[in-house]
């Protein structure tokens, strides 16, 4: 069990029987009244993003989620399938599981995959991930980055806002937890 002043961002915790990651925390001190904790979590398995004040000193559940290094297979339906790069296992997910991971997946990628009890729950990705443009209105001479941008699909149907600048076949980084547009490669 932790308490609140114990919690920390990327922590794992258990509320209400589900696994929950502490996405942000803030400890709040009114007038007279008793200190509270503000927490900010997103379900593991659900991915839905809940904010919740709790009493400074309330106890929670620590879960122990592995993490487990493994490329990118396949895709089969709504089925994706993961090696395990140290032994070399093969691991199903569901969409349902990986959420918005999927649009970020290319074949031979690795990332992570989150497991409890050693069951597979989720999977993460590095904080950004290089993926090729398929599809934008070509750019024309004058155009700048700081003048506006253009929609652009990805390489795994992915479509972000990129620069006037960025042409099909050119290679971008782009940020998976905003999903938003870094560089040109």
């Amino acid at each position: 069990m932790i308490s609140t002043g114990e919690l920390k961002r990327g922590m794992t915790i258990e509320l209400d029987g589900e696994l929950q990651q502490v996405l942000e925390y803030h400890h709040i001190k009114m007038g007279r009244g008793s200190a509270q904790v503000r927490i900010k979590t997103r379900g593991l398995k659900s991915g839905a993003t809940v904010e919740r004040t709790y009493q400074a000193g309330e106890k929670f559940r620590r879960a122990i989620v592995d993490r487990r290094p493994v490329q990118f297979l396949y895709r089969e339906d709504a089925m994706y399938h993961f090696m395990d790069t140290e032994s070399f296992e093969q691991i199903p997910m569901g969409a349902d599981q990986l959420g918005d991971v999927t649009q970020y997946l290319k074949d031979g990628q690795t990332l992570e995959i989150l497991t409890y009890s050693d069951q597979p729950i989720g999977a993460e990705l590095p904080a950004s991930v290089e993926l090729t443009v398929t599809q934008t209105e070509p750019g024309f001479r004058g155009d700048t980055a700081a003048g506006g941008g253009k929609p652009a699909t990805l390489e795994t149907g992915l479509t972000v806002q990129v620069p006037f600048f960025v042409n099909e076949g050119d290679r971008i980084r782009v940020d998976t937890r905003s999903g938003q547009y870094l560089e040109r490669m």
